[in-house]
C-alpha cells in the first residue's frame, strides 16, 4: 500500500484548497446555482447533500471544471488545476470498449507514463482492488459493482489530489456499496481529497468529515459533519434529515 500522503508525490503543485466565490450557473438565463461560496480543504471528505434537484451534480461538475460558472469565481490554490491532478467518477461509470486492464492503461498512456512504469502501475492497481482475475474481461461486461470498482481504481491509478464522486453507490447492492465505501476511505487515508454527492444518510454519516447542504441551487449549510448531523441550523436541513419532503 502507498504511504499516507504519497498521492502528492514529485513535489507537484498543490491545487487545493479550492475556493468558490459567489459562483453561479445559469442556462439560457435560468439560474440553477446561486451565489455559492465555500472552501474545499485538502485531505478532507466532503459530502454534498440535498434533495433531488438541489443542484448537487451541477455543483460537482462545476468544481471539477466540466462546466464553467456564469457568475463568480472558481479559484484553485495553484491558479489552475492540471487535468491529472483531479478526477471524477460518475454515477454510471464511463468505460472504454476495452479490457479491464486496458481501461487502466489508457489514461496512464495519455498522461505520458512510460511503458514499464505503466505496466507495473496497472498490475499493482489490479492486485490492490481485486481486479486481477478480471484483467482480460471486457469492461462493459462487468457487473455494476465491478464497473464502479474499476472506475475508482482507474481514478486512483492517476494519483489525483482531488476526487469528485457523483452518487457512486446509488445503483449498487449493500455488499458492493460497502466495497466502494472501503475504497473511498482508503483513498482518504492516503491523503486524497474526496468531494462526493450522496442521497444516503447512513453513507454520509459513515464517510463525511464535512457536509455541504444544497437547497434549490443554494448552499445553505457548510461545516463539520458532526455538527451538521447533531443539529442542523436550517429548517430545510432538519426536514431533510428527518426524511421529510422538501421543495
Amino acid at each position: 500500500m502507498m504511504a499516507a500522503r504519497d498521492l502528492a508525490r514529485d513535489a507537484a503543485p498543490q491545487i487545493l484548497p479550492l475556493r468558490l466565490e459567489g459562483v453561479g450557473y445559469a442556462v439560457r438565463g435560468q439560474p440553477l446555482l446561486h451565489g455559492l461560496s465555500l472552501t474545499i480543504r485538502s485531505g478532507r471528505r466532503l459530502m454534498v447533500m440535498g434533495a433531488n434537484g438541489a443542484g448537487k451534480s451541477l455543483f460537482l461538475r462545476l468544481c471539477h471544471g466540466l462546466i464553467e460558472p456564469t457568475a463568480g469565481r472558481r479559484l484553485w490554490a495553484s491558479g489552475e488545476a492540471r487535468a491529472e491532478a483531479q478526477a471524477m467518477v460518475f454515477q454510471r461509470p464511463v468505460l472504454l470498449r476495452r479490457s479491464v486492464a486496458a481501461n487502466l492503461a489508457y489514461p496512464l498512456a495519455l498522461k505520458g507514463m512510460a511503458g514499464p512504469e505503466r505496466r507495473d502501475t496497472v498490475a499493482r492497481t489490479l492486485d490492490r482492488f481485486g481486479l486481477a482475475p478480471l484483467a482480460d474481461r471486457p469492461a462493459r461486461l462487468l457487473s455494476g459493482g465491478e464497473q464502479q470498482r474499476l472506475a475508482l481504481a482507474r481514478a486512483w491509478a492517476m494519483r489525483p489530489q482531488a476526487l469528485f464522486l457523483d452518487e457512486p453507490c446509488s445503483a449498487l447492492d449493500p455488499s458492493a456499496t460497502l466495497t466502494i465505501e472501503a475504497m473511498i476511505e482508503g483513498f482518504a487515508t492516503e491523503g486524497m481529497t474526496i468531494v462526493m454527492t450522496t442521497h444516503d444518510l447512513g453513507q454520509a454519516r459513515r464517510l463525511a468529515e464535512d457536509v455541504a447542504f444544497l437547497h434549490r441551487g443554494r448552499l445553505i449549510e457548510h461545516g463539520p459533519a458532526d455538527a451538521f448531523f447533531a443539529g442542523p441550523e436550517t429548517p430545510e436541513a432538519r426536514a431533510f434529515l428527518a426524511g421529510d419532503l422538501i421543495w
